[in-house]
């Protein structure tokens, strides 16, 4: 009975309190607590409910609302009569309030540097938007989370200042313009991407990739960054304290890189620490790709939390949208539906068995350790390249068509690991019984090539077609609408009255070769080693060439690769193997 009446007694005792009594009940009791192990959680929660609920503004209220935030970031606070104060080891942030409450002035102070007013935080401040500012104040507290003593912070940070300073050089030293688009041309062809130098209220950033469909921005495109900080290591790394890139800057003979003084010859120290290229958002990245990013540097990509999985099992957490049908996952198989404009269907096939070979799995790396500035161009390349090579592989289950009613299975397509930089795509022509093979093979991040096995293989010219088509949509479906419209042309060109009527005219004024044939009414035949595959030319898998109806006497050669050079007078950042895939006979397409 008494339980009953606390809550209507303590409605009747504090009906005539104001939110500020309220407010400073709540904190008295925060800091008189009884009993020291327990904890305060509960009561921080409410004067935060309080304190987000009530629209009252006064300095007291500020600054207790400016203290919560300190606290959850786990900063320190103390303030004057008018000054707020945020602090952490290498920076703290000031903030001047007026006597009403309002924010006056907001300037951030990093270690041994002057105050730099923050336009932006002043804005979160003045309209009230405390859980945007402590998002960014989270992320400029992570800018200066540097491990270890205050000895050791010190100098690490001296050691980023320094190779932010190197890197902006390098992104100012000319080059040659592959995109109309400058912002893109910056972000997908910069050696360094588009560097955003660490500011007053975000951290050092680097965007470098982001899918180059003709610059075409769709919500499915977004722009792979990195933020450039430093971290612990068990092993000692020689890092540079002053500036490793001569006055002026200058380019190698060909060009291509800047040229670097000797680590040896400028200031350095031995520390238990590297620099970091921290994805934003997180990579699902090749094995191969994990060991090439550790050749670059000294520094080893740490493989004890990576979950090794089939890359595309990877791209596709996530990647589902309401435009995608997930037909099924069975056998091994996993089966997307894609519609197409103008009503096309396609349905394609990932072999679980295919995909989970060691080579082909991946991971989702998070964090790419370094320790020079010319590191990072060559780090980029690989990370480019692997950002292609995905992009086209979420396409296959990514669609902006909307899925027409009534969706049927479409026309099959079954995707294969050919190495670490080529996948093939198996399909029926519609007007052959015999299987087609295209291979879509990323040498580099900005070469993408196609080459077509069985159907017109012999027409050079459907390659360097397909390859200006996917170089531009970036999409594997719409890539393979184009090709069968492709090939539809051609055999209605060859079935037309009048080519019919000459190629009966020419049969009989020659005779008929005994070593080959060509059914002109199927548009498809087996194709000759030397008509179709030229010697240098790459070859694809067991599981592919099976699927293909090819003389016995023919041979399909093997992918011929240059090695993957080392600009830098580094550890070399090693090869790219080429390895010919070994995945048993074509799954039933369906």
């Amino acid at each position: 009975m008494m339980d009953m009446l606390i809550i209507p007694n303590l409605r009747v005792k504090f009906a005539e309190k104001t939110w500020a009594d309220t407010f400073q009940l709540v904190r008295r009791c925060m800091e008189k607590s009884r009993d020291e192990s327990k904890s305060r959680a509960a009561l921080e929660r409410s004067l935060e409910k309080l304190q987000e609920e009530s629209n009252v503004c006064t300095m007291n209220t500020t600054k207790s609302r400016l203290e919560i935030i300190a606290k959850q970031q786990g900063m320190s606070f103390h303030f004057t009569e008018a000054m707020c104060y945020l602090s952490a080891d290498l920076f703290y942030v000031e903030v001047l309030l007026l006597p009403s409450g309002e924010v006056e002035e907001v300037k951030v102070v990093p270690h041994g540097e002057s105050p730099v007013p923050s336009e932006s935080l002043l804005q979160l401040l003045r309209f009230k938007n405390f859980a945007t500012f402590s998002m960014k104040l989270q992320g400029l507290f992570a800018q200066y989370s540097i491990p270890g003593d205050n000895e050791l912070k010190l100098k690490l940070l001296v050691s980023l200042q320094h190779l932010g300073k190197d890197l902006q050089k390098i992104s100012h030293l000319p080059r040659k313009q592959k995109y109309s688009d400058p912002e893109m041309d910056m972000i997908n062809n910069g050696r360094i991407g588009s560097l955003i130098m660490g500011k007053e209220d975000c951290p050092m950033t680097i965007r470098f990739y982001i899918p180059p469909n003709d610059g075409m921005k769709s919500s499915a495109s977004v722009v792979q960054a990195a933020q450039v900080t430093v971290g612990v290591s068990d092993v000692t790394h020689k890092l540079q304290m002053a500036s490793v890139i001569p006055e002026p800057p200058q380019l190698d003979p060909q060009g291509s890189y800047p040229v670097f003084v000797p680590l040896n010859e400028v200031p350095n120290e031995m520390l238990p620490a590297c620099f970091l290229l921290k994805l934003q958002p997180a990579m699902p990245v090749m094995l191969s790709v994990v060991k090439q990013l550790s050749q670059i540097t000294d520094a080893t990509v740490p493989d004890v939390d990576l979950q090794w999985a089939p890359l595309p099992k990877l791209l596709m957490r996530g990647s589902l949208s309401t435009n995608n049908q997930w037909e099924t996952s069975c056998e091994n198989k996993s089966i997307f539906t894609v519609p197409l404009p103008g009503g096309v269907i396609h349905s394609y096939i990932f072999p679980g068995a295919a995909w989970d070979l060691p080579a082909h799995r991946g991971a989702v790396v998070d964090s790419v350790p370094f320790t020079h500035p010319g590191h990072v161009p060559a780090l980029l390349e690989l990370l480019r390249r692997q950002c292609t090579i995905n992009t086209l592989l979420r396409s296959c289950f990514i669609s902006q068509c909307a899925s027409p009613a009534g969706l049927v299975c479409g026309l099959p397509f079954e995707v294969l690991p050919e190495s670490d930089t080529s996948f093939s795509v198996t399909f029926q022509p519609s007007y052959a019984d015999s299987l087609s093979v295209l291979l879509v093979n990323v040498p580099k991040p900005h070469q993408i090539t196609c080459r077509l096995f069985g159907a017109h293989a012999n027409d050079p010219s459907i390659n360097e077609y397909l390859s200006s088509v996917i170089m531009s949509c970036m999409s594997v479906p719409e890539t393979m609408r184009m090709l069968y419209n492709k090939l539809e042309d051609i055999t209605s060109a060859l079935l037309s009255p009048g080519r019919l009527a000459a190629t009966e005219a020419e049969n009989d004024h020659s005779a008929p070769s005994s070593t080959a044939v060509t059914d002109t009414s199927r548009g498809s035949a087996a194709f000759s080693q030397s008509a179709a595959v030229p010697k240098d030319s790459f070859s694809v898998s067991d599981s592919a060439c099976s699927a293909m109806p090819v003389a016995k006497s023919e041979s399909v050669p093997e992918i011929n690769e240059s090695p993957y050079a080392s600009p830098y007078p580094f550890p070399p950042a090693g090869m790219f193997q080429c390895r010919v895939g070994n995945n048993g006979h074509l799954s039933q397409l369906i």
